[in-house]
This record gives C-alpha cells, sequence and structure tokens, in this order.
C-alpha cells in the first residue's frame, strides 16, 4: 500500500509513512496486529512507561462525550523493567518503530527511564511532561518552560536516542514552550496531549471519572490541536508531529498543511481499529491526485494571506 509519496524521516527516524499512533491508544501495537499492517505505520508510539509498575486510578476512567472521550486511565503500565526483559522483544518482531512513551515524578527519574530505553529496538522515545513534578510541589513539567527545558535535557545526556517532547495544551502560550524544548535539544515536538475537562452525573450529583477531571480527545479538539500545530510549526526548526481529533485522511491533510511533518491517530483507533489504514490509503490517493512526489510538499502549505 505504501509508496515513495508517503516515505519521510523524522528526528533521523525513517519511515514507511508519516502516520503514528499516539501513546495510550494502541497498547504496545500487537494488540492491533489483525487490523493494521503495523509495519505500515510511521511509528507506534507505545503505552505510556514509568520507572516502577503503576496500578492506575481507582473508578470510572473513561467516559464517552460529545465527540470525543474523557479519560483517567493513572499511567498504569507493568514498569519500564518488564517492557524491556518482556515486550520490547516481543514487539520488536512486527517490524515497526517503537517509539516509547515515559513518565517522570522527578527530572532525574526521566535521565533514568531515558539511559535504560537506549537499546537497539527503541527508535525514539516521546517525553510525557503532563504530570505532577513531586520534587517541586505539584508543579506540572508540562506548563513551566524551565521544567520542561530540564527534562530534555535530563534525557538527551542518558540517551542516543531521538527525544520527541509530547507538549500539553493546558499553557497560556504555547509557542513559549515549543521553543523552550527546542532550545534544550528537543529533536521533535509532537503536540497535542490531552486538553482537561469533566464531567458530573445529574442523578449523583458526583463527577463521573474517579480522578475527577481527566484528559480530553476525540474529534472535539482537533481545532485546537490544528491551531497550535499551526502556530508551533512556524516558530521552530524542529519537527512536529501532529495530534488531536485526527480520524481521516482529510483531517491528516489538514494537519500536515498547518505545518506537521507526521501526525499520529489517538482516539480514533477505539472507534475503528483499522482507521490508520484508512488515513494512508486516502494520503497516497490524495498526493497521486495533487501530482505531488512526497507528503513533505504538502508540510507548512496553508496559504494565510
Amino acid at each position: 500500500m505504501s509508496s515513495e509519496r508517503l516515505k519521510t524521516e523524522i528526528a533521523g527516524i525513517p519511515m514507511n509513512t508519516p502516520v503514528l499512533t499516539a501513546s495510550g491508544t494502541f497498547g504496545f501495537g500487537e494488540e492491533f496486529a489483525d487490523f493494521v499492517d503495523l509495519s505500515l505505520l510511521g511509528g507506534v508510539m507505545v503505552k505510556g512507561t514509568t520507572l516502577k509498575p503503576r496500578r492506575g486510578n481507582d473508578g470510572v476512567r473513561i467516559t464517552e462525550t460529545p465527540s470525543g472521550m474523557l479519560n483517567c486511565i493513572g499511567l498504569e503500565n507493568p514498569g519500564v523493567e518488564v517492557f524491556l526483559r518482556e515486550t520490547l522483544p516481543r514487539i520488536s518482531r512486527h517490524h515497526m518503530n517503537v517509539i516509547v512513551n515515559i513518565s517522570g515524578s522527578t527530572v532525574e527519574e526521566y535521565g533514568v527511564l531515558a539511559e535504560m530505553l537506549d537499546v537497539p529496538g527503541v527508535a525514539a522515545i516521546e517525553l510525557n511532561v503532563s504530570c505532577p513534578n513531586v520534587k517541586e510541589g505539584g508543579i506540572v513539567f508540562g506548563t513551566d518552560p524551565k521544567a520542561a527545558s530540564d527534562v530534555v535535557r535530563a534525557a538527551k545526556k542518558w540517551t542516543k536516542k531521538p527525544v520527541i517532547l509530547k507538549l500539553s495544551p493546558n499553557v497560556t502560550d504555547i509557542v513559549l514552550m515549543a521553543k523552550a524544548v527546542e532550545e534544550a535539544g528537543a529533536d521533535a515536538i509532537s503536540l497535542i496531549n490531552t486538553l482537561m475537562g469533566m464531567e458530573i452525573n445529574i442523578h449523583t450529583w458526583k463527577p463521573t471519572l474517579g480522578n475527577i477531571t481527566g484528559g480530553l480527545s476525540g474529534p472535539c479538539i482537533k481545532p485546537v490541536a490544528l491551531r497550535m500545530v499551526w502556530q508551533v510549526a512556524r516558530q521552530v526548526k524542529i519537527p512536529v508531529i501532529g495530534m488531536g481529533g485526527i480520524a481521516s485522511w482529510q483531517d491528516a491533510v489538514e494537519f500536515f498543511l498547518a505545518g506537521a511533518s507526521a501526525v499520529a491517530v489517538g482516539t480514533a483507533n477505539f472507534v475503528h481499529p483499522g482507521v490508520t489504514m484508512d488515513i494512508i490509503r486516502g494520503l497516497e490517493q490524495y498526493l497521486q491526485e495533487k501530482g505531488l512526489a512526497n507528503i513533505r510538499e504538502l508540510v507548512g502549505k496553508v496559504e494565510c494571506g
């Protein structure tokens, strides 16, 4: 299905297509092997990984909202040691770019995780900075330019793998954050992570989610994500991986035009497990119809004037 038109490269990683899957929505990739040719994906951003195993949040973790989904999984995962010992050898057989999404409670933890994951079979690491900075009293790394930069530097110090920083949209100035992490050495930026939201049960008068608030994703956030990708891509020199509400090839084209060099599909995987293959086919046909030799010819070509 893939052709030269869709081949690209992000931060030195050769990709058969510019279509990836977003962390937390695609497991470790192997769960979708019956629906998707994993080797055709630009990469699989695997389930968030932490230093120690995490059981996640109590209570309801996912609820559907109009045109979207709220989740508060709480980074449930078996921990990095189990990932390295059991999961990575297993998923490496699928010949896909494995991008490991990592979360830490301190700057030092990100450095430790980056060093542990500097192994064959890992294509890159993605830094999830939308989590509490325990050492600094609950500040979220992703909303503080200095804190996010410190995390990037810590990771870069301990790994030779490309480092992708995943930006939180829950900030006043997304460009300020992007420039800060670029300066700190990030090889690419992925955006956006989920928006913060909540739902209240009008019969019980209690929040639906066990964690009260959760991350909002799905088609409802696409206009916000698209705007932020457009803002950031014009201001940084490193590649941008756009995500947030992408559910069709038409959505993906918008993100490329806004300046994304690749896209990641998230919540849509829950609705249609084979959606990434549909998007790849649609992009191939679109480029052919437009007479474009490669997807890179589309990047940043939106005409705003």
